[in-house]
């Protein structure tokens, strides 16, 4: 059976039906959207992700001033009720300072030079030739703006790392269309031939220190000074106790282990926020990545932060005009990219403040028999 075959959401449901003998009623009738929005090829409906909605959280930024509520989807327990103490006790203590700054979208092609002198003269010419580079890049798209290109070389190998500004849209396809144009007149002015427009340099979808060191999408950071009053009556336990697990999970562990997140669950937040707003679910790999800070100030109360150096997120393009995706976004009140990463990491800042009180208490195991199961 060709499922291309089939014209409508509804014949290729019922044709698959007929083919493996099964019922997809449940399937079918989740399905909010018209054929037009939907980018999914094959599709015979869609699945069922349960929401929720942790706040309000309490925000300071540039461009997020008030309080807010972060939806959530996810169907592990626990997670929303967790967040949303962290948040309560964010909040109660004067809210959370944030900041998200642009660093573009990356495409990162490959060319095989064939000899080293010939890499380094294709590296002389890129870099003497980035103004025709970025005409040509901008002219694939009105919403694109060229922004800058790293090169590194292994032998006759060239890899370039070229940087994007993308509107509202998290922009990886206007990046790869525009970095397909680059690709397009260096081969025509130098003769070298690109091997694929992504040599993995981008670094797209997968953990990479140089997406922590250099960053990708958009950088974003939070932090917050918890009383040391909140943190017992809210949290049950103390701003010691909390940076004694902080110390010992985050950095040593983090370390022993060789992991890329020196933080608790960046993950967790990051993919239930990205899966209700209508984001690329796969780009929770660069949002795992970060680092979460702690401090007992002088007075006793708590510092905490999280820095975010890789947060691929839009408002339009792609899922994001899902009707119910287009409902969950509309519950943060957000008109930009910016402001949807300044309330992520407000977010992922309170998941991070309340698992670190949930295991410096020991709790967690408890949480997860009452709500997780």
């Amino acid at each position: 059976m060709n499922l291309r075959n089939f014209t409508t959401v509804q014949l290729r449901k019922e044709a698959l039906e007929k083919e493996l003998s099964v019922s997809l009623v449940a399937i079918g009738e989740t399905l909010k959207d018209g054929e037009e929005t939907i980018h999914c090829e094959n599709c015979i409906g869609a699945v069922s992700i349960p929401i929720g909605v942790a706040g309000p959280l309490q925000l300071s930024g540039e461009k997020v001033n008030r309080q807010v509520y972060a939806p959530l989807a996810t169907t592990e327990g626990a997670l929303v009720a967790s967040i949303s103490r962290g948040c309560k006790a964010i909040t109660e203590s004067g809210g959370a300072t944030v900041l998200a700054y642009e660093i573009g979208t990356t495409r990162g092609p490959v060319f095989h030079t064939g000899s080293i002198q010939k890499s380094k003269e294709l590296f002389s010419w890129v870099k003497m030739n980035e103004e025709k580079m970025r005409a040509v890049a901008e002219s694939t798209s009105s919403h694109l703006k060229y922004k800058k290109v790293t090169v590194k070389s292994i032998g006759a190998y060239v890899f370039m790392r070229f940087y994007f500004s993308t509107g509202e849209a998290m922009g990886m396809n206007m990046a790869t269309i525009a970095t397909q144009k680059i690709i397009e007149l260096i081969e025509a002015e130098t003769g070298r031939p690109s091997l694929t427009v992504a040599g993995n340099y981008d670094i797209d979808k997968k953990p990479a220190w140089l997406n922590v060191i250099n960053c990708r999408g958009k950088e974003a950071w939070a932090e917050a000074i918890i009383s040391k009053e909140i943190v017992q009556t809210v949290l049950k336990t103390t701003p010691q106790q909390i940076f004694d697990m902080w110390l010992a999970k985050c950095m040593l562990g983090s370390a022993m282990s060789g992991s890329m997140g020196f933080n608790c669950h960046f993950a967790n937040v990051v993919a239930a926020f990205y899966l209700a707003t209508g984001q690329d679910a796969a780009h929770v790999v660069e949002g795992s990545a970060g680092i979460t800070t702690t401090k007992v100030l002088e007075n006793g109360d708590l510092y905490i932060s999280v820095f975010m150096p890789a947060v691929m997120i839009g408002t339009v393009g792609g899922g994001t005009k899902l009707k119910t995706q287009t409902e969950a976004r509309n519950i943060i009140g957000v008109s930009s990219s910016i402001e949807m990463a300044e309330v992520l990491v407000g977010a992922v800042l309170a998941g991070e403040l309340s698992l670190l009180a949930s295991l410096s208490e020991k709790t967690l195991a408890k949480a997860h028999r009452q709500l997780g199961r």
